[in-house]
């Protein structure tokens, strides 16, 4: 369980890789405004509704992983592929070279500077729901309680912004936000953060959905060497 308590730790602080000032002024909605203002669980249905209507997802990504107590932010970028049911795959781009992948039964890590790789079936592991919903597993209703942020506060105007805390207590993680794209209801980022107030966003760019993916891209073997560690 140690290693795989590491692994969790792994997936959320993969780096091996907010907000400005308020605004100026208070903006304050006219009664027909407000009425008409989305609620939480709303905005949730629409985002559950498109990725439930989604077979595979692909984008360009970067991730910002701000560590709290030593104030610093480590940064990297990739492409990532999420297929229904329950497979995913993170490629970094060098000189990082770190891979995330599952394949819907087992999850791997693959740290490429310390030359090793965790691994441990999906159902013992605890990825983040915030991540989990766009592989077609897990509902936004369900597994969190839900609160609608100021999207102008927030600087995301023209979206919503939906803070989810699990239900459920999680060692990974202590709430997620969505920032969540008003026409289409796409997620355009998450960010997670932690019991430590570190925060792991990850943003992501030229979604391509429900296109066809190969079979390999979830069947990734490390080089030769690798250190092997589970549960």
């Amino acid at each position: 369980m140690k290693a795989f308590a590491v692994t969790r730790r792994t997936f959320l602080a993969q780096s091996s890789y907010v907000f400005a000032a308020l605004a100026a002024s208070a903006v304050v909605l006219s009664p027909r405004e407000a009425a008409a203002a989305p609620t939480a669980e709303e905005v949730a249905k629409n985002v559950q509704k498109f990725y439930d209507t989604t077979k595979t997802f692909r984008a360009g990504f970067k991730q910002v992983y701000f560590i709290k107590v030593q104030n610093k932010k480590k940064e990297s970028k990739g492409k990532v592929v999420f297929e229904k049911p329950g497979k995913m795959s993170f490629t970094y781009d060098d000189p990082n070279g770190n891979r995330v992948v599952s394949d819907g039964k087992n999850i791997k890590v693959y740290e490429k500077e310390a030359e090793q790789m965790y691994e441990t079936v999906v159902s013992k592991s605890q990825y983040p729901a915030a991540l989990a919903f766009l592989m077609g597993e897990g509902k936004l209703e369900k597994d969190f309680k839900l609160k609608l942020l100021d999207s102008a506060t927030m600087k995301f105007e023209g979206g919503h912004v939906l803070e989810g805390t699990p239900k459920d207590a999680s060692p990974a993680y202590e709430k997620m936000l969505l920032y969540v794209d008003g026409p289409t209801s796409q997620v355009r980022r998450v960010v997670i953060i932690d019991a430590q107030s570190n925060r792991n966003r990850f943003d992501f760019s030229d979604p391509v959905l429900n296109k066809p993916v190969e079979a390999k891209e979830f069947d990734f073997k490390p080089p030769p060497g690798t250190k092997i560690i589970k549960p």
